[in-house]
């Protein structure tokens, strides 16, 4: 695999977390997506401020992670399952860059929803990406489930 770019958003640090794992595991890049606006880390108020901000397919300005990303072909990206979908911030990151052509690995965070439409929406927002199967995992990754999933993409690819 060249050098792939791992980009994540993460509250709670499960994602980022997992981002850290892949991208030690890749030998890849790490670009962390910071809204210029921060999730309250009050759980409750965090939940109402994420659903407000889907339902009305609200995509915050980010102030970082947001650098170009013409050097890669792989791009792996990291959400928390939020309300069965992406974080805005993720989303944000995948309509202000063009992906066409590169190849996109999503993986998430959950509390028990899985992938959800994680992966249905990217490919939504991404028609012309190839998309690789990703991985969620529920609450910490463990490194060897890491390191099986990544074995098994590199060999179907």
């Amino acid at each position: 695999m060249k050098k792939a770019l791992v980009v994540y958003y993460s509250l709670f640090q499960n994602t980022m977390n997992l981002a850290f794992e892949i991208a030690a595991q890749i030998d890849g890049d790490i670009r962390e997506l910071v809204p210029d606006n921060n999730y309250s880390f009050d759980y409750n108020t965090a939940v109402k401020e994420v659903r407000n901000q889907i339902e009305r397919g609200f995509c915050p300005k980010l102030i970082s992670g947001n650098e170009p990303i013409d050097d890669y072909e792989t791009i792996f990206i990291g959400t928390p399952n939020w309300f069965k979908t992406l974080a805005p911030p993720v989303m944000s990151f995948i309509r202000q860059h063009d992906l066409a052509g590169k190849t996109i690995i999503p993986f998430c965070t959950h509390g028990g929803g899985g992938f959800g439409q994680i992966e249905n929406d990217i490919a939504k927002e991404c028609p012309d990406s190839i998309i690789v199967s990703g991985i969620a995992v529920n609450g910490i990754a463990d490194p060897e489930e890491v390191r099986k999933w990544l074995d098994g993409i590199s060999k179907k690819k």
